[in-house]
């Protein structure tokens, strides 16, 4: 083995330690800052028991200033929630699945939120996908993190289409929306983990953060919008291979050395 080589496993080895240090002290940090957080919380929603009881002009103004610091914290909440799953996304635990099944979870699970905004989900779901290798509950927060964006650019409702397709061996998700629309500034800054939201409830993590999940599974990911016309956001995965699987993953002899696919009716793997 070649010094470069031997220098380039040290480096990585010492990247790798110094992200499980960088992810422990963010931890600790947020459990810190949360402690305090949850007691504000806590007595915030006792003052607004109290308060809604009067119905005196005082009392009700009272109560929107009690109400507005109760959106404060749920706002630093969700900040705190972005930054710990971003740091933590090196923490990927794999699984040989069917990406149309896990398409089919996010959908029951987010159906409810999507209906509330006045939002359809349209799944329009590939046949013979080749088997991915995913960390299932990094991957939803990544969906949820795109269709959320999605539904805030559909303030008056929408449609968002989920698309699974195999191109060149390859698996590709795409999530289309007919909302506003981005501008080319905010297309260039999307991705950029300093480029913060100007969105009420928006922290300027998310799209990074689905960025780092993707990449951390092999993927790729991109964005094609404009204003007026909607965005559509493509994920494009590999197949999952007896090369790709970590040890420590599923057993070996349940990964082919060639991608394998899911028959669309009876849910068999088929070489």
């Amino acid at each position: 083995m070649s010094a470069e080589v031997l220098l380039a496993d040290d480096e990585r080895e010492r990247l790798v330690s110094q992200h499980a240090q960088i992810a422990a002290l963010a931890g600790g940090l947020a459990h810190e800052i949360r402690n305090p957080l949850s007691t504000i919380s806590l007595n915030l929603e006792l003052l607004v028991e109290d308060v809604s009881q009067g119905d005196t002009p005082r009392d009700r103004r009272m109560l929107r200033k009690l109400h507005t610091l109760q959106r404060e914290c749920e706002h630093l909440e969700t900040i705190l929630e972005d930054f710990l799953r971003f740091v933590r996304v090196g923490e990927i635990h794999l699984a040989l699945v069917d990406l149309n099944d896990q398409v089919r979870k996010f959908i029951e699970f987010y159906q409810a939120e999507a209906q509330a905004a006045g939002v359809e989900i349209s799944p329009h779901l590939g046949t013979d996908l080749p088997m991915v290798l995913l960390d299932e509950t990094l991957f939803r927060q990544a969906l949820f993190n795109v269709a959320r964006n999605a539904l805030q650019a559909m303030p008056k409702g929408g449609l968002l289409e989920l698309q699974t397709r195999s191109i060149d061996g390859r698996v590709h998700l795409e999530l289309i929306d007919n909302g506003l629309g981005m501008s080319a500034e905010t297309l260039d800054n999307l991705f950029r983990k300093v480029f913060f939201s100007t969105k009420p409830n928006g922290t300027g993590l998310g799209l990074p953060t689905v960025r780092r999940i993707v990449e951390a599974h092999g993927g790729q990911i991109s964005v094609d919008s404009a204003p007026g016309r909607g965005t559509r956001v493509t994920i494009v995965l590999p197949p999952a291979t007896r090369d790709s699987v970590p040890d420590h993953t599923v057993p070996d002899h349940t990964v082919p050395n060639h991608p394998v696919s899911v028959h669309p009716e009876s849910g068999r793997l088929v070489p």
